[in-house]
């Protein structure tokens, strides 16, 4: 199969890693992985904060990047959550009938990465090794808009060498929210509290995710707390086999700034 990546602006700036891992799962199960070069924001922040027509533009440009790809994959729940869910409103609410169809077109093609490989290819055994203690966050979008379901533990209870431990109150919001933090960085900083302490109760080495937004909130909790808790995306674990896999990604960036700190 011929996969079209969306890294999504925040991957591509701050945690280029979650990509390069991707590409090394995808192509070692066999699929043809292309960047389309043209991709940009999705359009997420704008339209959540109240700029719902400077959101439009971001809407047809990334159609137009991605109309003629056989499927596109992203690392972003998040971000699959807008195309699938908001694209279509926005269509609506200016009128363009037009970019209504191209998104209903598009939208079924675009997958979060283990809906992807869960759902669209039957696959659970990537062939992955990583003998650590981990546990995993859901985020909201992955629950909540996406009903991603298990499709990451299924995965992650394949991964030989895991240990994979369950997350007290799995469902609720580590705060990050995007620019929720920023505009409530009180009621933020109590949420995010909450659920590094029920990761520190399942005394995993690792908190994986599907996101790294939330991954960034809650590793730079962890890391304040100097707890030797590495965050880590989901698509970093599946990329590592027993021949290995450099350091990438959150994990990368939070072992950097310790060995710094």
């Amino acid at each position: 199969m011929h996969v079209s990546l969306f890294i999504t602006c925040f991957n591509d700036t701050l945690f280029p890693g979650t990509g390069k891992a991707m590409v090394a799962l995808l192509e070692r199960l066999g699929h043809t992985v292309a960047f389309p070069m043209g991709q940009t924001c999705c359009g997420q922040m704008h339209y959540n904060s109240g700029y719902q027509r400077e959101a439009l533009p971001m809407v047809r440009h990334f159609v137009e990047v991605f109309r003629d790809a056989e499927v596109v994959v992203s690392p972003s729940a998040s971000c699959v959550s807008m195309v699938q869910e908001v694209y279509a409103r926005v269509a609506e609410e200016f009128g363009d009938e037009t970019l209504r169809r191209e998104v209903a077109a598009l939208a079924p093609r675009v997958f979060e990465l283990s809906m992807f490989l869960v759902n669209e290819l039957g696959v659970e055994d990537v062939g992955a090794y990583f003998p650590h203690r981990v546990t995993f966050h859901t985020t909201c979008h992955s629950m909540r808009m996406l009903h991603i379901g298990d499709a990451p533990q299924r995965l992650l209870r394949k991964v030989r060498g895991i240990d994979l431990v369950e997350l007290p109150k799995a469902d609720e919001c580590c705060g990050f929210g995007g620019t929720f933090a920023v505009k409530n960085a009180d009621t933020s900083i109590a949420m995010l509290s909450d659920k590094i302490r029920c990761v520190l109760d399942t005394r995993a080495e690792y908190c994986a995710s599907a996101d790294n937004s939330c991954l960034m909130h809650i590793g730079g909790g962890l890391h304040r707390q100097r707890t030797g808790v590495n965050p880590i995306h989901l698509a970093e674990i599946l990329a590592c086999t027993e021949e290995g896999m450099p350091a990438v990604g959150v994990a990368a960036a939070t072992a950097a700034a310790e060995r710094n700190s």
